[in-house]
């Protein structure tokens, strides 16, 4: 309970605009939310939303992401208002994240050319594998520069018209505050960056200028195409009037908040999770997977399944980026809730999930069983689309906690192909942290992933708190103006006495995870299949 003086205190700094406010763009919701400078929460609002097929293409109507902010930014002013008695008016500060990568194409005048492009999309394997050998450095197909190369390879008709590109979190923080700009952790899924400049390889840059100039795009220069990258805590510019206006249709929010740069789903990731140092990192669990691990060095080669990004603080990590995440798992909820509902129950989707995940950790019960949760392709299993599946064995036993378990551990199972190829490297991870809904049950699905990782799983207060979060966090951190690197006023600002749980898996855990994702990895086979087979 929160007590009166806390409760006052919370109204004097919405009231003096001392708090920040951050937006993130994910792949189901829209999800805004204001905290003090401290990272106390003091309302959050949502908005959902669904990503559709346009030509063959996964995207979101550049429309709909205006009326997403709107009624998220709405939902939370009303929230404010629920909950402190007041209007909100203004304030100290403001970033903008989104689901990483993808393409967002734009002529002079600043007009969309071809629908938003999402990280969801694997239709440019060529321009992906050209730039990854041409650049000697591992250009994955969701990237921004691989839709670029792409759309140029392919002399799409709009490739004349490009201006410049941006991500989608770049170009809400551009609607909002008229700067373009990029966070590097998300301008890191843009194009490769040099860690020793913070900002874009130039001698990459060169050559794909080259490369884009003999596939007839002369006239891309990257260094004016791309968007300017920022580190965390530099101010990248302020909310105007009409960004203003663009959040809050009432007219009642005031311009002038300062604004962090934008950034990526992952880089908010890694700062609600406290995970931006070396030998730390921490695992993302939504619609999609990804984990994060801070490096002390760099590889010493290039890895098709790991992706070299950055913190926002600039540093290096090694990202194991898997597109279908608990989708499946979550699909499977919605039916046994269904169920019950048609029973006469009003069991919370929490209830039935927890109900779902009491058995998962029964050692054996998937014995004969495979769940694979792909919905879309997934380039470290090798699948050019999804079907997702279970099979199992005609001597297999099928109960709730074989079924659950097989989903689980099948989810997990990609991004652990990936984080095999660290382990190959001889990269120590300390521990790693978690975040996302699917932790909301304790322990179950965390102790499947220490497994799965064969590292310590750490679980804090923050874990389902997600990413809009974290960017109010950053924003916070530009607000603070403060001398002290991103992970010391993290810890002293932020986590200082929050609490966490940490599991380290076993042995026994670590050797049988090893066994059931050889048999997993052999029965991609069956996945293959399906793809081939079914239309």
């Amino acid at each position: 309970m929160v007590a009166m003086g806390q409760t006052e205190n919370f109204a004097d700094a919405i009231r003096g605009g001392q708090t920040a406010l951050g937006i993130e763009l994910g792949s189901t919701r829209i999800k805004a939310c204001l905290t003090d400078h401290t990272g106390t929460t003091l309302a959050s609002g949502g908005y959902e939303w669904e990503n559709s097929l346009v030509d063959g293409l996964w995207s979101y109507p550049i429309e709909q992401v205006h009326e997403g902010l709107r009624a998220a930014y709405a939902d939370l002013a009303a929230n404010v208002t629920a909950a402190h008695g007041m209007t909100l008016e203004k304030v100290g500060a403001i970033g903008v994240s989104a689901m990483m990568h993808g393409y967002l194409a734009f002529d002079a005048q600043g007009d969309l050319l071809v629908p938003f492009r999402t990280w969801r999309n694997v239709n440019t394997e060529r321009a992906a594998a050209k730039l990854s050998g041409e650049l000697d450095f591992n250009i994955p197909l969701r990237w921004s520069v691989a839709h670029l190369f792409e759309a140029v390879l392919g002399r799409e008709e709009h490739v004349a018209s490009i201006s410049h590109i941006n991500t989608l979190a770049g170009y809400v923080h551009e609607k909002l505050t008229g700067e373009r700009v990029l966070g590097v952790g998300d301008a890191s899924g843009v194009f490769p960056i040099d860690p020793a400049t913070g900002t874009y390889d130039a001698a990459r840059l060169a050559k794909t200028d080259a490369l884009l100039a003999e596939a007839g795009a002369p006239h891309l220069t990257l260094a004016n195409v791309l968007p300017v990258v920022k580190r965390a805590g530099e101010s990248a510019g302020v909310l105007t009037e009409a960004g203003a206006a663009l959040l809050d249709t009432t007219g009642s929010l005031q311009a002038g908040a300062i604004a962090a740069a934008p950034e990526g789903d992952a880089g908010t990731g890694m700062v609600a999770t406290n995970a931006v140092l070396p030998r730390t990192g921490n695992v993302s669990a939504g619609t999609s997977f990804f984990s994060m691990v801070v490096l002390e060095k760099p590889l010493t080669t290039r890895h098709e399944e790991i992706d070299i990004v950055t913190t926002p603080a600039g540093d290096l990590v090694a990202m194991v980026h898997c597109n279908n995440g608990a989708s499946e798992l979550g699909a499977w909820a919605g039916v046994f809730r269904e169920f019950a509902v048609a029973l006469g129950s009003s069991a919370s989707a929490d209830d039935v999930f927890g109900a779902l995940l009491s058995g998962a950790l029964t050692p054996g019960a998937d014995d004969g069983i495979l769940a694979y949760n792909h919905l879309s392709g997934e380039p470290i299993a090798g699948l050019p689309e999804g079907r997702p599946l279970i099979v199992r064995t005609p001597s297999s036993t099928l109960s709730l906690a074989g079924l659950m378990r097989a989903q689980v551990r099948g989810s997990f199972a990609t991004l652990s192909l990936g984080m095999r190829a660290l382990a190959d490297e001889g990269v120590q991870i300390d521990e790693m942290h978690a975040h996302g809904g699917v932790f909301r049950t304790a322990g179950v699905a965390q102790r499947l992933l220490a497994a799965a990782l064969g590292a310590p799983v750490v679980v804090g207060e923050t874990a389902s708190e997600g990413g809009a979060w974290g960017m109010a966090v950053l924003a916070a951190y530009t607000l603070s103006a403060s001398d002290q690197p991103l992970h010391a006023w993290l810890d002293e600002t932020i986590f200082a006495g929050s609490e966490t749980s940490r599991v380290t898996p076993t042995a026994d855990d670590i050797a049988d995870h090893a066994a059931y994702l050889d048999r997993w990895a052999d029965g991609l086979a069956i996945e293959r299949t399906a793809v081939a087979t079914t239309r």
